[in-house]
């Protein structure tokens, strides 16, 4: 099991924003997330930055915890100009990004730039192009695409990315074609459990919903000839009915059922007082160097 945050890019980087970073590569995450996005619901009348810029600041600022999205999206992205950022950033964090891509959804993101939103069918359609689309420009020198959705002409990507073949993919799904696109092309699988159950059902059968997702990841890997072992399994803490920040131990008995139920990560969302990710910063910072540890014993 390991450990991660996600840092929302809320705070100024003169303002404590930098100090966050470091914080969290002290207190030992894995990776320290952002979310990509314009805005995001209840934050959207406040400071919000680009998890770009960010990410590279954060690279700068730290040396060895991992960075990445969670998630990135094809609502305000387009894959020819995404790699270029992407391979930009692995190369200025040496080798540190994991790239967190979902289908989006249908909030601010998806009417910011003029357009009507995209129905479910063809957010999963975009998402069915772009993934294996991203994965080309990542990985060849030279691409050239015409699809129903994105075109490139002539694209370079040199010299590619620090990491080999290129930077991971964590996608986000809990459809099957989203599972499909995992398990094609993904090192790793991301989910925030069922928001169905999540509304109105217990912790019981939040974990059982999550386990559910999981025996499909497995069954969508063997469909492609794939182990699903392969594959990392990440989850979103924070919109389940379950409690992780109210204490260490109510950290150690979700992160021990969660991995009993085959998550390897779990990723917690960095307190903002006043908001839905209020927590205590002294129970956050105990779980982060003491969590692992318990769940151990």
């Amino acid at each position: 099991m390991r450990l991660s945050t996600v840092i929302l890019p809320v705070r100024r980087w003169s303002e404590g924003g930098r100090e966050v970073w470091q914080r969290a590569e002290e207190l030992g995450f894995h990776t320290a997330y952002t979310y990509d996005h314009l805005s995001w619901r209840s934050f959207r009348d406040g400071p919000w930055f680009g998890a770009v810029p960010t990410l590279t600041a954060a690279a700068a600022a730290t040396s060895r915890m991992r960075l990445g999205t969670l998630v990135t999206s094809p609502n305000f992205r387009h894959p020819v100009t995404l790699a270029k950022e992407l391979i930009s950033l692995d190369d200025i964090s040496d080798g540190r990004i994991t790239l967190g891509i979902g289908a989006g959804g249908s909030g601010f993101d998806a009417t910011a730039l003029g357009q009507e939103p995209w129905t479910p069918r063809e957010r999963a359609d975009h998402f069915g192009e772009f993934v294996p689309l991203l994965d080309r420009l990542l990985t060849h020198d030279v691409v050239s695409y015409e699809g129903a959705n994105y075109r490139a002409h002539e694209v370079r990507n040199i010299p590619g990315c620090v990491q080999r073949p290129r930077l991971p993919f964590a996608i986000a799904a809990t459809g099957p074609r989203g599972m499909r696109l995992a398990a094609g092309h993904g090192q790793a699988w991301v989910t925030t459990g069922d928001p169905k159950v999540s509304a109105t059902g217990t912790s019981a059968e939040s974990l059982e919903a999550v386990r559910g997702q999981v025996d499909r990841l497995g069954k969508a890997c063997a469909g492609v000839g794939r182990d699903a072992g392969e594959l990392e399994k990440i989850m979103v803490a924070g919109f389940t009915p379950d409690r992780p920040l109210a204490s260490v131990d109510a950290f150690v008995d979700f992160a021990g059922a969660h991995a009993e139920a085959g998550i390897d990560e779990i990723v917690l969302h960095w307190p903002i007082a006043g908001s839905v990710f209020e927590a205590d910063l002294a129970v956050f910072e105990r779980i982060a160097t003491e969590g692992l540890a318990q769940l151990g014993r």
